[in-house]
């Protein structure tokens, strides 16, 4: 039963970064879906840790983990997407961009 579980629920996360990485596809943001579906975990990791404080903070580390070439206004938007799709709890932290 329990092996059921799991086989079911891997499918399910896989499909949830699909909807991820063809988010952020959108914004000109292209590279691997396990590659970017880990930053935008690991983003949300960081702020939820409080290593990032503030979110130039975490748009410059996750600026500096996509491709070269990357904008700032798309590492933000990736951090916008991350945030929906990992850890909407977090909306407030990307708000305070706006103070």
């Amino acid at each position: 039963m329990a092996a059921a579980a799991i086989a079911l629920a891997a499918p399910a996360q896989a499909d949830y970064d699909t909807d991820f990485k063809n988010t952020v596809n959108h914004f000109g943001v292209y590279g691997g879906q396990d590659q970017l579906a880990w930053l935008g975990k690991i983003s949300c990791d960081r702020i939820n840790r409080g290593l990032d404080t503030d979110p130039y903070k975490s748009a410059d580390f996750i600026q500096h983990n996509l491709p070269r070439g990357t904008t700032q206004g798309q590492a933000f938007q990736f951090l916008g997407a991350a945030i929906d799709h990992y850890c909407p709890n977090q909306t407030g932290f990307l708000q305070a961009a706006g103070r």
